[in-house]
């Protein structure tokens, strides 16, 4: 199968029959072999209802539901692992996203080689309370992560289905994906400016609390990359650092009392920032270890993402 087409959606009732007569009209036209799933996300209206309508009539139709709102992560990530198409497309629900940029992401996917495409929404049909928190977040991420992408949050992208059978997204962590897929070991990632078009339907899902949980999630993807396997390396470092610098504050002060003046250690305040390194410090390093031996004892301690192997049987 060419292509699997991931849409999550929550309360879009309107926007659907639309949008999969518009899918499939484009994927028919370039001879292309399609499912397409949607990922109801926990809706109170009837979108579940016009799904098992519209998966009636097309046979190449797939639907999960969830029980309740989990987030455009959790139903990503379900789609993901249903995806059965050599080149795995994400999009919107809410016709902003052009079903007609899919014949050239599954063409840079397929055939230039990237393991990793994503939108870039380079004219945008949002608000200026919208526009400028996303330009804020892109430029952070694109600092952090050193990914020379413009548009992180487009939820037009096109993969490798190796690339999405190999991450996990959760949290908030979907407008990461191009970095999750990174630190998996997919550094091909590709950008195409997409047509952005204005809400037909409806409105908008999302708040501004989103961009402060983005921030939070950013760290978490930094931390658990570099860390994740080796939490020793980060609080063993930091807490040794720590404790040595109290140590020789400690240190000085006693070599003070006894060898240049007379006074009680306990009157200095130095003392005390001294002491709270040291304490400090322990406690980071003791929270290193421990973490180090969680992480060891874990059942995915040893699971890497292996790109190609070689297994000659034995003779």
């Amino acid at each position: 199968m060419n292509l699997s087409i991931i849409i999550p959606l929550y309360n879009e009732e309107e926007s659907l029959p639309e949008l999969h007569e518009w899918i499939r009209r484009v994927v028919k036209e370039n001879n292309l072999s399609y499912e397409i799933i949607f990922v109801d996300d926990g809706s109170s209206d009837n979108s579940w209802k016009v799904i098992e309508g519209i998966a009636g009539k097309d046979p190449n139709v797939k639907g999960i539901k969830f029980r309740r709102n989990y987030g455009k992560s959790a139903a990503l990530n379900s789609g993901f692992d249903l995806a059965v198409g050599e080149v795995v497309i994400t999009m919107d629900a809410d016709l902003q996203d052009s079903p007609d940029e899919i014949p050239e992401l599954y063409k840079m996917v397929h055939e230039e080689g990237y393991e990793l495409v994503s939108g870039w929404k380079k004219k945008r049909h949002d608000p200026l309370g919208k526009k400028i928190p996303s330009r804020l977040f892109n430029l952070t991420t694109r600092r952090m992560s050193g990914i020379k992408l413009h548009d992180f949050n487009c939820g037009l992208k096109a993969y490798k289905n190796e690339v999405v059978k190999n991450i996990e997204v959760y949290g908030e962590m979907h407008r990461y994906i191009p970095v999750i897929a990174k630190w998996e070991g997919y550094k091909n990632i590709g950008e195409k400016i997409v047509k952005h078009r204005a809400r037909k339907y409806g409105v908008t899902k999302f708040g501004m609390s989103r961009f402060i949980k983005g921030y939070l999630d950013l760290l978490t993807i930094n931390f658990v990359s570099k860390f994740g396997k080796r939490p020793m390396h980060l609080f063993g470092t930091l807490g040794s650092l720590i404790f040595f610098l109290g140590f020789v504050i400690a240190a000085y002060l006693a070599y003070a009392k006894f060898f240049l003046e007379e006074y009680r250690m306990t009157e200095r305040p130095l003392f005390y920032f001294g002491l709270l390194a040291m304490i400090i410090g322990t406690q980071l390093f003791v929270a290193g270890f421990l973490a180090e031996m969680i992480s060891r004892t874990g059942s995915e301690r040893n699971q890497y993402s292996v790109e190609k192997m070689i297994d000659k049987p034995k003779e």
